[in-house]
C-alpha cells in the first residue's frame, strides 16, 4: 500500500520519531494516565521526541477503570465528599496540569508552537453552543497552563464555540473532523476567531490551534461497503488517507490565501492539521500504516501507545502526505461512482463519534460511582497476593524486568526479550499481533454485529476446532450460557464418535451453522468434522449447503480456499501474526461469541482496559500482566512450577483456556509451568512445596476459607478478583502478557510449540499402517479393574516433584467427570503429586507440548475405551473411532520413547462400568501403600 517515496529507517542513532520531526511533523501521544506521568515515562517520551498529548473521555475511562493509578486520589476525594461527576473533572484536570508541566520545556523551546496537552469538553454539552463555550472557558481557567488546548468537536453547534474561544485567545483543538467540507468550516471559524481577537487588540501569536482529522475510522466504515463491488478491493484501506490528503491540500491553499496573509503578518500561527485515529483498525493493514502514509510538514500525528511503540521499533519515514495526490483524487471519484457517498459516511461518523465519547463519559461516571461505593464499603483491591518467603525473589525479578524495560520492549515487539538469535526473533515478531488485536477488532465491530444479527436465523451454531481455535468459544459457551434470541453454541473438539453422534442427534443440520476454525487450515480433526457435517447438510437436501458454513483461518490457507470455492456464508481471514493459543480476542473467539449473543463489544472494552493497565508506561511492579508473569517465571525457576488454578464456578472453564496457554507456551526445553486445572481443592497438608496457587474469584464471592488456609500454611497464593463475567476480556489479555513475560524470565520462546508435531507424525504413521494392513498396532494395556497395581508401580518410578497426567480418550460424560475427581484426589492425597486431566485428542493441542517438552517428571495415565458406536469420515478410508485410536497410540509411542512411566488402561465397551472399576482398583491399591 505504501508509496514509492524516499524511505528512511533508523539512522545515526536517530529514532523514527526524531526523523519525523526533521520532516516537520510533531508526534503527540494519544493517551494519558497518572502512572504515565508520575513514573517519568512521559518525560522520557518527551526527551525521545514526543512533543504533546491528546486525551478524550474514552482514554480517561480506560485509565481509571483499568488501573490502580487513581486509588489513592479516589480515597482522598471520597473522604472530601466529592460527587463522582465532580471527581471526574478533578482527576482529569490534575492529570492535564501535570502533563502540561512535563511538556512546558518543549512549549518554551518552540516559543509556543508545540508542547501542548489537550482536554476535551464534556460530550454532554456537544449539542449546545452556549454550554460548550462555558465549559471550554471553565476548563481553560481550571487548567491554568499556557500549553493546554481545550478540545471542541467540529459539530454544527461546536463551530460558533470554536470561533468564540479563539477570539478570546484560548488554544483550541478542534476534534471529530471527518469531512473536507467540514474542515473548511473549521478553518473559517479559526480565522474568524483570530480576526475577532485582532480587532480587540489581542496577541495572535499566543494562540495555537490544531484541526483533528480522523483517519482510520473512515476506512473502518468504508471498507465493508466496498466488499463485493467491482474494483472495490483496490480502494480498501485507501479512502481514509486519500480524504486526509485532500484536507492537507486545502490546508496549503487556505494558509496561502489573501485572508491568511494579514493574520500571519499580525503573528498568527497556522492551524496545523492533526491526524487522529491513526491506529490500524483492520487486521490486514500494517500497524504503522496510518502514520507512515501521512507524513508532511506543519502537521501533527497523535498516536496511541501501541502504535507509537510499533513505529519507534520499525517505522519508516518518508514525506508521503503530498505524494500521489492525483491517485487519491481518482480513488475518491471511483468511490462515488460505486455508489458510496463519502459525505454520508462522514456524517454518520460524526454522529457516532459524539455518541461514542458520550458513552465513554457515562461509563466513566458509572465506574467512579462504583469505585466510590466500594471505597465507602471498605472493599479490597482487585489483585492481592501472599508470597511469604518467596517475595524477595519475585521482587528481584520484577526489578530486573523494570531495569531491562520489559514493559516497553514487550509493546514495542522487541524479540530480544526472548532470544538473542535474529532468525528466531523475526519469527517471534510475526507472532505478537495479539498485543493490539483487541483494538483492531474494535474496528470490525460493525461486521460482528451484522453477523450476530443474521446468525439469529439458525437454531444452533457448532464450532468445529481444536486447541486455540476452540477453547475460548468453549469458555464463552459455558460462562454465558444460551442467550435469549440467539442460537445455541456447541463446541466440537474431539474425534470421539459417541460425542459426535450425540451432537448430531441434538441438532438439525439444515438449521445449523457450522464454523470451521483452524489457523493452519489443515487441522486433521477439524477437516474431518467438516467432511462429516457437510455430508449431513447435503443429506438434508439443503439447496445451498455452503450457506450453513463459516470459516475462520489465516489468509491463504487451504481452508480459506475451500471456503470460497464451496461458497461458505462467511469467511474470516484472521490476523496471521497471532498464534492459536493467543487468539481469544481475535475472530477465533469473537465470531462464535457474537453469534451466541455474548457482548463481544464489552469484552473488547475490558481487554482495552487491561491493555491500559499493562501499558508500556506502567512499571513492572504495578503492571498486572508483567508482574504476574514475573511471579510465574520466578517460582517455576525455584521449583514451584505446578500452577494450581482455583476458579470460581461462575467462570469455571476459564481454566481450560489458561491451561493451554501456559502449557503450550512454556513447556519446552525441559522447563515450564505445569498448569493444574480442575483438581479438587484439598487441605494444606496434601500439597508439596512445588505449588503456586492462583485464585480467580468474583468480587461478590464470599471469602473461601480453604484458600485462606493455604495462605496461612505458607503456600504462595495470588488472588485475582473479577467485577463480573465480562471481565474475562481483560483476563484473556492479562494472562497472555503474563505468559509471554514468564517465557522471558525462563529464557524460552513463549510462541513456538516444537514438540506438538511429534504425536501428529506418529498418528500419521499409525494410520498409514492401518491402511496397509487393516489393523492398528498393539500396545501394552491393562484392564480398568486391574489398573490400580499398575498405576501404583508407575508412581514408584516417579521423580521428585512429579505430576500425574490423566489422558482420557473417551467421551466427557458425567461418569468420566466424577471419576476424574476421585482419581485425582486419591493420587494427590496419597503422593502429594499434582494431577492434570485432559480429554484426547483435545489435550494434544494443549498440554501435549508440555508432556514432551516440559519438566521431565510426568507420570502418564492413558485411558481408552472400546467404542460401541462409530461414525464415518467421508473421503477417508478410516472412521472417527480409528482416528481416535491412532491418535492415542501415536501419543503413547511419543511418551514411551522418552522413557517416562506410562500406564495404558482400557475401560472396555461399557465405559460407565469401566470408570467405576478403575476408581475402585486405584483407590484400593493406593490405600494399601
Amino acid at each position: 500500500m505504501a508509496g514509492n517515496g524516499r524511505r528512511i529507517g533508523k539512522r545515526d542513532g536517530e529514532s523514527p520519531v526524531q526523523l519525523l520531526r526533521k520532516e516537520g511533523q510533531s508526534v503527540w501521544l494519544d493517551n494519558i494516565r497518572r502512572q504515565l506521568i508520575s513514573s517519568g515515562e512521559l518525560a522520557r517520551l518527551r526527551d525521545e521526541g514526543v512533543s504533546g498529548v491528546t486525551s478524550n473521555p474514552t482514554i480517561f475511562e480506560k485509565a481509571v477503570s483499568g488501573s490502580t493509578d487513581y486509588d489513592e486520589a479516589m480515597v482522598r476525594l471520597v473522604r472530601q465528599g466529592r460527587r463522582p461527576e465532580d471527581m471526574l473533572w478533578d482527576l482529569m484536570v490534575e492529570d492535564i496540569q501535570a502533563a502540561a508541566d512535563v511538556f512546558r520545556p518543549e512549549f518554551d523551546r518552540t516559543r509556543g508552537a508545540d508542547g501542548f496537552v489537550s482536554i476535551e469538553v464534556s460530550p454532554a454539552v456537544a449539542k449546545s453552543t452556549r454550554r460548550t463555550i462555558a465549559m471550554a472557558q471553565e476548563l481553560h481557567d481550571r487548567c491554568n497552563r499556557p500549553n493546554v488546548m481545550v478540545k471542541i468537536p467540529a459539530t454544527k453547534p461546536g463551530l460558533p464555540a470554536i470561533r468564540e474561544m479563539i477570539g478570546r485567545g484560548v488554544n483550541i483543538n478542534i476534534t471529530l473532523i471527518f469531512a473536507v467540507e467540514r474542515y473548511m468550516e473549521v478553518v473559517d471559524a479559526f480565522m474568524s476567531g483570530l480576526e475577532d481577537l485582532k480587532r480587540k487588540g489581542g496577541d495572535l501569536s499566543r494562540v495555537a490551534s490544531v484541526a483533528s482529522f480522523f483517519v482510520s475510522r473512515v476506512d473502518a466504515k468504508v471498507d465493508p461497503q466496498l466488499e463485493g463491488k467491482p474494483g472495490g478491493e483496490k480502494l480498501q484501506g485507501h479512502i481514509g488517507i486519500d480524504n486526509s490528503k485532500m484536507a492537507y491540500q486545502r490546508w496549503k491553499e487556505l494558509h496561502s490565501s489573501a485572508r491568511w496573509a494579514p493574520l500571519k503578518q499580525a503573528g498568527a500561527k497556522p492551524q496545523r492539521c492533526l491526524w487522529a485515529s491513526t491506529s490500524t483498525k483492520n487486521p490486514k493493514y500494517p500497524d504503522t500504516y496510518y502514520v507512515e502514509e501521512l507524513i508532511g510538514p506543519e502537521t501533527v500525528d497523535t498516536v496511541p501507545p501501541a502504535t507509537l511503540a510499533a513505529f519507534r521499533e520499525h517505522g519508516e519515514v518518508r514525506r508521503s502526505l503530498d505524494e500521489h495526490v492525483d491517485a487519491s483524487r481518482r480513488r475518491l471519484k471511483q468511490l462515488e461512482e460505486l455508489g458510496i457517498s463519502l459525505e454520508k459516511v462522514t456524517e454518520e461518523l460524526e454522529v457516532e463519534g459524539v455518541d461514542l465519547f458520550g458513552k465513554s463519559f457515562e461509563s466513566l461516571v458509572k465506574a467512579l460511582k462504583e469505585q466510590s461505593k466500594a471505597i465507602k464499603a471498605g472493599q479490597g483491591p482487585r489483585q492481592w497476593y501472599s508470597l511469604g518467603t518467596l517475595q524477595p525473589k519475585v521482587d528481584a525479578t520484577v526489578a530486573r524486568l523494570q531495569k531491562e524495560e520489559a514493559p516497553r520492549r514487550l509493546w514495542a515487539k522487541d524479540a530480544r526479550l526472548w532470544t538473542p538469535d535474529p532468525a528466531t526473533g523475526r519469527e517471534i515478531v510475526e507472532r505478537l499481533g495479539w498485543l493490539n488485536v483487541a483494538e483492531k477488532m474494535q474496528g470490525d465491530l460493525a461486521r460482528l454485529r451484522a453477523v450476530a444479527r443474521e446468525g439469529r436465523s439458525y437454531s444452533d451454531v457448532v464450532l468445529l476446532g481444536m486447541g486455540g481455535s476452540s477453547l475460548c468459544p468453549d469458555v464463552l459457551r459455558h460462562t454465558f450460557g444460551r442467550v435469549r434470541g440467539h442460537p445455541q453454541l456447541h463446541v466440537l473438539d474431539t474425534t470421539d464418535p459417541g460425542t459426535i453422534l450425540a451432537l448430531r442427534t441434538r441438532i438439525d443440520p439444515a438449521d445449523a451453522l457450522f464454523i470451521v476454525a483452524s489457523k493452519s487450515g489443515t487441522t486433521t480433526e477439524t477437516l474431518s468434522h467438516y467432511a462429516y457435517f457437510r455430508d449431513q447438510v447435503e443429506k438434508a437436501k439443503v439447496k445451498q449447503p455452503g450457506r450453513n458454513f463459516a470459516a475462520i483461518t489465516d489468509p491463504g490457507t487451504p481452508l480459506e480456499k475451500l471456503a470460497r470455492e464451496q461458497k461458505f456464508r462467511w469467511v474470516f481471514p484472521n490476523p496471521p501474526d497471532i498464534g492459536g493459543r493467543y487468539s481469544a480476542l481475535s475472530y477465533f473467539g469473537l465470531v462464535p461469541g457474537a453469534l451466541a449473543g455474548v457482548d463481544v463489544e464489552e469484552l473488547l472494552e475490558r481487554a482495552e482496559e487491561m491493555a491500559a493497565s499493562c501499558d508500556a508506561s506502567v512499571p513492572a511492579d504495578k503492571n498486572p500482566g508483567v508482574w504476574l508473569g514475573a511471579v510465574f517465571g520466578t517460582l517455576a525457576g525455584l521449583g514451584r512450577d505446578k500452577l494450581t488454578l482455583i476458579v470460581t464456578p461462575k467462570v469455571r472453564t476459564f481454566g481450560y483456556w489458561v491451561e493451554q496457554l501456559l502449557a503450550e507456551s512454556t513447556g519446552k526445553q525441559g522447563t515450564g509451568v505445569v498448569p493444574v486445572e480442575g483438581e479438587p481443592l484439598g487441605k494444606p497438608g496434601v500439597y508439596g512445596d512445588d505449588r503456586l496457587f492462583v485464585h480467580v474469584r468474583m468480587a461478590n464471592d464470599p471469602e473461601d476459607a480453604r484458600v485462606r488456609a493455604l495462605e496461612k500454611a505458607g503456600q504462595p497464593v495470588v488472588t485475582l478478583s473479577l467485577r463480573d463475567k465480562l471481565d474475562l476480556g481483560g483476563e484473556f489479555l492479562r494472562w497472555e502478557v503474563a505468559t509471554a513475560v514468564a517465557g522471558a524470565v525462563l529464557g524460552i520462546d513463549a510462541f513456538d510449540q516444537p514438540n506438538v508435531q511429534e504425536s501428529k507424525d506418529n498418528t500419521k504413521k499409525v494410520l498409514a499402517g492401518y491402511q496397509r494392513t487393516g489393523r492398528l498396532p498393539e500396545a501394552e494395556t491393562v484392564d480398568a479393574g486391574a489398573a490400580g497395581p499398575a498405576l501404583a508401580a508407575a508412581l514408584k518410578q516417579a521423580k521428585p516433584h512429579a505430576y500425574v497426567a490423566f489422558m482420557a480418550y473417551t467421551a466427557a460424560t458425567a461418569g468420566a467427570r466424577g471419576a476424574a475427581g476421585e482419581l485425582r484426589e486419591i493420587v494427590r492425597d496419597r503422593t502429594r503429586y499434582a494431577t492434570t486431566w485432559g480429554y484426547g485428542p483435545r489435550f494434544l493441542h494443549s498440554t501435549g507440548q508440555l508432556h514432551k517438552g516440559g519438566p521431565p517428571v510426568g507420570v502418564f495415565v492413558q485411558i481408552v475405551q472400546e467404542d460401541s458406536r462409530d461414525a464415518p469420515i467421508p473421503g477417508q478410508p478410516f472412521t472417527f473411532s480409528t482416528l481416535k485410536q491412532a491418535q492415542a497410540l501415536g501419543d503413547h509411542q511419543s511418551l514411551k520413547s522418552r522413557g517416562y512411566p506410562v500406564v495404558r488402561i482400557n475401560l472396555g465397551r461399557r465405559p460407565a462400568e469401566g470408570w467405576k472399576r478403575l476408581t475402585e482398583s486405584v483407590t484400593a491399591a493406593l490405600r494399601r501403600q
